[in-house]
């Protein structure tokens, strides 16, 4: 008595694809199947050597207009299936409809409710005139550095001809549906100093450690303030301040024995308001405060800030937000508070929405117990059975002729 959308949801989900050995080839293999079996064109392109994106395609009537890209990622995080009350890969649903598994709600969910929307409507004979394109990559929970931030300089995107991106948003627990229009730098930092080392008995001047305190001293007062912009004016959310957190902390070699040299690895999320050049500037002062001998240097350090236009002048959006107003849907526009693929596709230059359509919901990417209800999934098929249309079918614009 399954619907039978479900059904392939949960096979998916039982599909092994955790970090730090992925099966992307059973990924690639099921999702392919079900693309021939909705008689979708299928590309893989090998970015690097074991990461694959499978491309579909639904050809457009006017394949000359720029297309819909349809994102989502394969990879999912790590478990602690000791904290699990379900196995994490074995999708099990509840008496409540709750399907528990890793990737049920980032982003496997998302993946299967394209797939579905795109079987609905075919079933009803649509075609329209714009392509659709689904695009499946690997390694975006590492960062996307060997899927998403490959891809985008290869031919074969720029051969998708992208006018406007789907990709993932996060679960809201409220009625509203989460809708980002732009993310967070990344940046992750390490600073190292490097002091006089010595025997641990000794009052040792000018120690690595000390200017370590003050490193800390300095991120995590800044961290504060952060937290209190945040706390104290209910206007904002995560996504429009600056978050920080140290991350890891290095040093020393025994109990008795002073360290030469001393890390620590803060994990930094930027608003697009935040003046990227200042922010550094602030960095690079609060490690010469420290004293001589200390350096920092980035592990990563995303530069683009493009958002998404949300004006109702802007025939994309004009199209996602008049479907979500038909359907009664109430939308909460935000800046993402971590970083997907998205940032990626917005760096070269196409505008891309992050929309997961599951509202009622607890977020719980990356957690323990990752679920969502059955009857959330269904709902999200039937959104995107509505948005694609509108979206394919967005009249010619002036820079297409």
């Amino acid at each position: 008595s399954e619907d039978p959308s479900v059904t392939l949801f949960r096979e998916y989900l039982r599909i092994d694809t955790v970090h730090p050995k992925p099966d992307y080839d059973a990924a690639i293999r099921f999702l392919e199947r079900v693309g021939t079996d909705l008689g979708l064109a299928c590309q893989k392109v090998e970015v690097c050597e074991g990461c694959v994106v499978l491309i579909l395609t639904w050809q457009g009537t006017n394949p000359r207009l720029r297309s819909i890209l349809l994102n989502s990622h394969t990879d999912v995080v790590p478990v602690f299936e000791e904290h699990w009350t379900y196995p994490p890969f074995e999708a099990v649903k509840d008496s409540q409809g709750n399907i528990y598994a890793r990737g049920a709600q980032d982003m496997k969910c998302v993946s299967i409710q394209y797939l579905e929307a795109i079987r609905r409507l075919k079933a009803e004979g649509k075609c329209f005139a714009r392509t659709i394109h689904l695009t499946f990559v690997p390694d975006e929970e590492m960062g996307g550095h060997k899927g998403m931030e490959m891809f985008v300089q290869r031919p074969e995107f720029r051969a998708l001809n992208v006018g406007f991106a789907l990709d993932e948003g996060l679960a809201s627990p409220s009625d509203t549906f989460s809708v980002f229009y732009g993310e967070k730098s990344p940046w992750w930092i390490k600073v190292k100093c490097v002091g006089s080392p010595g025997h641990g008995s000794r009052f040792i001047s000018n120690t690595a450690a000390e200017k370590m305190h003050k490193v800390i001293n300095s991120f995590l007062a800044f961290r504060e303030s952060e937290k209190q912009r945040l706390k104290s004016d209910s206007s904002l959310t995560l996504g429009d301040v600056t978050s920080l957190n140290m991350t890891m902390l290095e040093g020393g070699v025994s109990f008795n024995v002073v360290p030469s040299e001393m890390a620590a690895s803060f994990d930094v999320r930027i608003p697009p308001t935040m003046d990227l050049k200042a922010f550094e500037e602030q960095v690079a002062a609060w490690c010469q405060g420290a004293g001589d001998g200390v350096t920092y240097e980035f592990h990563q350090k995303c530069m683009d800030q493009h958002i998404t236009s949300t004006e109702e002048s802007d025939p994309w959006w004009k199209a996602f937000s008049g479907v979500c107003r038909d359907m009664k849907l109430q939308l909460k526009l935000e800046i993402f508070p971590a970083a997907t693929d998205s940032r990626y596709i917005r760096a070269v230059r196409h505008p891309a929405i992050g929309f997961s359509p599951m509202n009622r919901t607890p977020v719980l990417l990356h957690d323990h117990n990752e679920f969502l209800n059955e009857q959330v999934f269904l709902r999200g098929i039937d959104i995107y059975a509505h948005l694609l249309p509108a979206l394919a079918l967005v009249p010619p614009l002036p820079a297409e002729g």
